[in-house]
């Protein structure tokens, strides 16, 4: 027979559903300390801003997955980069959008590629790479844009990522649920998703049966790259604008989301609807630390507490696939 008792207890401990119950904890402290703080457009908001940041954290999901201690973090230079190629081929017109989505994402994309194969073939550790290659795009978009901001969102890409478009839900957060249609299906349906598994579970295992482990982790950052420059595309959307360290504070909270989630940082166990659980979790807390006036080096501070905290939480459990 079920134990009833053990059934409530890994209820209790299952990463998805503390981050759902966070949530809503979160979401009652924001209506005491600001009334209105709760209410349906409110909402609205921040679903919109945790849709940025979950698309980003989809790419670090399964860079992190992957194993290998793989963790991206070169997201945040990606994100600018993304955004400020997206403004200049933009420029305001509408009729820059398709260009600016391919070049913004695709990029970032051979960007990722090659964080992949410095991992994978020269064996440089994943922090070591990423961070790397943090400066190098950082450099580069100083060069490019001469360290001023320049290009402009589409009026067209601004309304689809700010205004309502079906029942008064922005499409950016339509965009975020095919995002996470294609990583469920993937994860969870195919060949590809299980080899990911794989090799994060037992890297050694995956090899010996024949699994390409160098190509599906070189790409798996390539992945990374391209959801993070697609984020860059969203977040000029949003903003209107863009500078060269837009993305720099997306580094930290994309991999927050993921470990909230429930993803293992040793790689092999998780899942992206942990992920986007996450993801909104972490946004109402930043926008519950803002109405609380505190400034930026305390939310990062807090950032960074939640994050060892999760880690002594879940370092220890068993995950599962979510």
């Amino acid at each position: 027979m079920t134990n009833p008792g053990l059934k409530i207890k890994t209820l209790l401990t299952d990463p998805l559903t503390i981050a759902i119950g966070a949530s809503v904890f979160l979401l009652l402290v924001g209506e005491l300390l600001s009334p209105g703080f709760a209410q349906g457009s409110q909402i609205v908001r921040l679903l919109t801003i945790a849709a940025i940041l979950g698309i980003v954290a989809a790419g670090q999901n399964l860079v992190i997955l992957g194993g290998r201690e793989g963790i991206d973090l070169s997201v945040g230079a990606m994100i600018s980069l993304g955004a400020v190629l997206a403004g200049n081929m933009m420029n305001g017109q509408n009729a820059g959008i398709p260009l600016a989505i391919l070049v913004a994402g695709g990029i970032p994309f051979l960007i990722g590629l090659i964080n992949g194969l410095g991992i994978t073939f020269v064996r440089i550790p994943p922090l070591v790479m990423t961070l790397g290659m943090t400066a190098v795009i950082q450099g580069g978009l100083v060069v490019y844009s001469q360290g001023v901001p320049s290009g402009a969102a589409a009026p067209l890409l601004a309304g689809f990522i700010n205004r309502p478009l079906i029942f008064g839900i922005p499409g950016v957060l339509f965009v975020w649920l095919g995002i996470a249609a294609i990583m469920l299906f993937v994860l969870r349906r195919t060949a590809f998703g299980f080899s990911i598994y794989a090799i994060g579970s037992n890297e050694r295992a995956a090899t010996l049966v024949g699994l390409p482990v160098p190509l599906i982790r070189t790409l798996l950052y390539g992945l990374s790259g391209l959801f993070a420059g697609l984020t860059g595309v969203c977040v000029i959307g949003y903003t209107g604008t863009s500078f060269i360290s837009v993305g720099d504070q997306y580094v930290l909270p994309s991999i927050i989301a993921v470990v909230i989630g429930g993803t293992s940082l040793a790689g092999g166990a998780g899942g992206y609807v942990g992920t986007m659980a996450g993801a909104v979790a972490l946004t109402i807390l930043q926008s519950v630390l803002i109405t609380l006036n505190l400034d930026v080096w305390a939310r990062q501070i807090i950032f960074g507490v939640t994050l060892l905290a999760l880690m002594l939480l879940y370092g220890r459990q068993k995950q599962l696939r979510v």
